[in-house]
């Protein structure tokens, strides 16, 4: 499908949205108790979608995130293949485009991820990111999301809420020093100790980017953000509390401070030492679990750590958190695994989701199972 053939859906008047139909995720994500747990996965518009590779075909990885009526599309596939049993979308973009706004390239290559031609190899190199030059702008590097957002908040009809996003700042500094993925991340690591003055300088910068863009996204219409610090475990908690924790906070506050009635999730992967430092040193209204954490401990640490503070009328929502290779085995074994986690999670507020994202291997099928277990599982815990 090309842009073109969709190109009549496409509506960015953002005065005037659906009434929404569906608002458990968002009562979940302000702490109200729900009748069962909202569920929505990490990646549920991808490439394990036979739909999402038709759009592919014909459109490189960011002609999609830079189409918006393509943008939308794949946003809602999920949620027509799915109907009914998914209760928020996500649109769909990237992380690394808040890079490509500072100025560096970025490529996505298939089979390998995301490339970056020239990355940042020393200090000096932040002379060459353009977010500090006169008439930078956020809203204008990044208006084709804003316009995705909108078209899709249309589009969408009010079924289910809207969700942006960014990625945090360690998790992008990460990339922009590595020029991609990496095993052990010793160039962008190595910045944290001999270069600690201008790792703290392009955290600021890309925490400052992130924040303003989150708030562009509320603008457009989405009804609620996550925050993904995908790569919070390549850090041992000295410094996770160092380099990516006070990055994290700005950027909750700053957003809470303009969109106070927009729930924000923080997914730091692998940082389950920082469940306490999380809920007590952020206003993030949900904190997402990956499937390493057990969430009856998580909540019993979380809970306590509020106490100590005398914190006890925050709310802190958990999300999260099934393996998703656990999606690789039969739908029987998927549906008891799924029914483990609701129970773990308890009969308390929480947002069902995965541990991680959705992988290309998986079968739309067994998605499907999941999802249907999260409803019937965790509305009888509340029965």
């Amino acid at each position: 499908m090309t842009a073109d053939a969709i190109e009549t859906k496409v509506n960015f008047d953002t005065q005037s949205f659906p009434a929404l139909q569906n608002d458990l995720y968002l009562r979940a994500a302000r702490g109200e108790q729900t009748e069962r747990a909202p569920v929505w996965c990490m990646r549920q518009a991808g490439r394990y979608l036979p739909e999402f590779r038709a759009i592919r075909v014909e459109n490189e990885f960011f002609n999609v995130c830079r189409t918006p009526a393509l943008a939308t599309e794949v946003t809602v596939q999920p949620l027509r293949r799915y109907k009914g049993l998914l209760d928020a979308a996500i649109i769909f973009s990237d992380i690394l485009v808040i890079p490509q706004a500072m100025g560096l390239e970025v490529q996505m290559v298939p089979g390998k991820g995301p490339y970056l031609p020239e990355p940042l190899r020393t200090p000096e190199d932040l002379k060459r990111l353009k977010d500090k030059a006169e008439g930078f702008s956020v809203d204008k590097e990044l208006d084709y999301v804003y316009k995705a957002i909108t078209n899709t908040r249309h589009v969408l009809g009010g079924q289910v809420p809207l969700l942006g996003f960014v990625g945090a700042p360690w998790t992008l500094m990460a990339y922009m020093v590595e020029g991609g993925g990496s095993k052990t991340f010793a160039a962008a690591k190595s910045w944290l100790f001999k270069h600690r003055q201008a790792a703290h300088e392009l955290l600021g910068r890309i925490a400052d980017v992130a924040a303003q863009f989150l708030i562009g996204q509320v603008r457009a219409g989405a009804q609620a953000l996550q925050v993904f610090e995908s790569w919070a475990g390549e850090l041992g908690p000295h410094d996770f509390r160092e380099f990516s924790l006070p990055y994290l906070a700005r950027i909750a506050a700053t957003v809470n401070a303009q969109c106070p009635n927009v729930p924000i999730t923080v997914f730091a992967k692998g940082a389950h030492y920082a469940i306490e430092s999380l809920a007590t040193e952020t206003v993030y209204d949900v904190i997402s679990l990956d499937w390493t954490v057990d969430p009856a401990e998580a909540r019993t640490r979380a809970t306590k750590a509020l106490e100590e503070k005398n914190m006890r009328d925050r709310k802190v929502v958990l999300q999260g958190n099934l393996d998703p290779t656990a999606l690789f085995a039969d739908p029987e074994t998927i549906r008891e695994r799924t029914r483990a986690m609701c129970q773990a999670f308890g009969a308390s507020n929480h947002i069902a989701n995965l541990g991680h994202g959705m992988m290309p291997a998986h079968d739309p099928e067994h998605l499907k199972a999941f999802l249907e277990e999260v409803h019937e599982a965790s509305r009888q815990l509340r029965e």
